[in-house]
């Protein structure tokens, strides 16, 4: 399992490639069929599974063909925080400071 907060932004998309190909695994579903559940071509999934590569638009169309938009929802949410994280939040700079050539 690859650490995302480590990882390049190619060994997080080959990541969640696989886990939505064990997934399709998972429910028993083909590649083909979830290429035309998800209104794909077939060589778009495979060089998804393969690579990671597609655009934003396939990937989501990939999620819900699989059922699995709900899980999306979470994905980015805000954490809760103490009162002195959120103190300590507003103290934080709000833009980088100019550079000097």
């Amino acid at each position: 399992m690859v650490h995302f907060g480590l990882a390049t932004t190619a060994e997080i998309a080959e990541e969640l490639a696989a886990k939505l190909r064990a997934h399709r695994l998972s429910q028993n579903i083909s590649q083909r069929e979830l290429a035309a559940r998800a209104g794909i071509s077939n060589k778009t999934l495979t060089t998804f599974e393969q690579s990671g590569r597609v655009s934003l638009d396939v990937f989501l169309r990939i999620v819900a063909a699989l059922g699995l938009s709900e899980s999306l929802s979470t994905l980015f949410e805000l954490k809760q925080q103490t009162i002195k994280e959120m103190e300590a939040t507003q103290q934080r700079r709000q833009r980088a400071s100019r550079r000097h050539p």
